[in-house]
């Protein structure tokens, strides 16, 4: 079902901006000083006045050819631009997601552990107000304590570091341990909260109490019998997360002057670069389709009763 779904998803994305308002010649049709003959050249060039259906089944098969199309504004190709900020965004959007599941996990079934406990109160306060705050207010936060009181970290994140070796890796791990703080206590909050549900479900049903009830230890049943089951809802959960952190940064991204992809789409919107706009979104829409092919696998590998035909 994935090709179909992104052949669904790519007709409506590619319809939706091609009949959406803007111009990419717009500032070409203002200036008195661009005869209208290469206006109009320039627009038979890239095809801008043919058929919608022309042009997305052109769009399409340059995409299936790996041309992703060239930029209005700067001047190159759409993977060129995707691959030069792709490194930084891998950087601090996968750093954030490991710290996200390194708190949600062993936090979350804990408390599930030892429900209604000192911790498990503390716990469920602490994710409250971690994903009731937006993470542009908490990067504002971030940037007062840690950059304007406290002169620690660098609240500009800078692509050109003026270093090497040892300095250029504790450089960069600076720079980057606020987005990726405040995009990771997000999603860390949130899987808490769903960790402890699917935990709290599993360990009340009647096999881990016969499990107990043979000698096991509580520890092996915890691990082996109702971790394991717990997380099948928890997979679904970071496979639609996954997608959603890249979305999500564009904010995170801003405040922070990350340069990477979500900063990359901001400002391709903001100059009705279309190529570049098109190219990004759809890559966000494979990115869901993918993820959630990957929770389909695990399912498998994690409850042995899901069969493949």
């Amino acid at each position: 079902m994935a090709v179909p779904a992104l052949v669904g998803i790519s007709l409506v994305l590619f319809t939706v901006l091609a009949l959406a308002p803007g111009d990419p010649f717009e500032e070409l049709a203002t200036n008195p000083n661009v005869p209208a003959e290469v206006r109009q050249n320039l627009r038979v060039q890239f095809g801008l006045d043919d058929p919608v259906p022309v042009r997305y089944v052109r769009w399409l098969t340059s995409m299936v050819r790996g041309d992703w199309g060239f930029s209005f504004v700067s001047r190159v190709s759409v993977d060129a631009l995707i691959l030069q900020r792709l490194p930084t965004t891998l950087f601090v959007l996968g750093s954030a997601q490991l710290l996200g599941l390194l708190i949600a996990l062993p936090v979350g079934i804990f408390s599930a552990v030892r429900p209604y406990s000192l911790f498990d109160q503390v716990a469920t306060t602490l994710a409250f107000i971690g994903f009731s705050l937006p993470t542009f207010f908490t990067g504002l936060l971030f940037i007062l304590l840690f950059s304007i009181y406290l002169d620690w970290l660098p609240f500009i994140y800078r692509s050109d570091i003026d270093a090497s070796g040892l300095r250029w890796m504790w450089e960069s791990l600076k720079q980057g341990l606020m987005p990726i703080a405040v995009l990771g206590l997000f999603q860390g909050a949130s899987l808490t909260r769903f960790t402890r549900s699917a935990v709290l479900d599993v360990i009340r049903l009647d096999y881990v109490t016969t499990a107990r009830a043979k000698g096991l230890s509580e520890g092996a049943t915890i691990v082996k019998h109702v971790v394991r089951n717990a997380l099948i809802p928890v997979v679904t959960l970071v496979a639609l997360q996954v997608p959603a952190v890249f979305t999500g940064a564009v904010i995170t991204e801003q405040i922070f002057r990350v340069p990477g992809i979500g900063s990359l789409l901001i400002g391709a919107i903001l100059s009705n670069d279309t190529p570049v706009v098109m190219a990004i979104t759809f890559v966000f829409s494979c990115l869901v389709v993918l993820f959630n092919l990957i929770a389909d696998v695990i399912y498998g590998w994690l409850d042995p009763r899901i069969s493949y035909r």
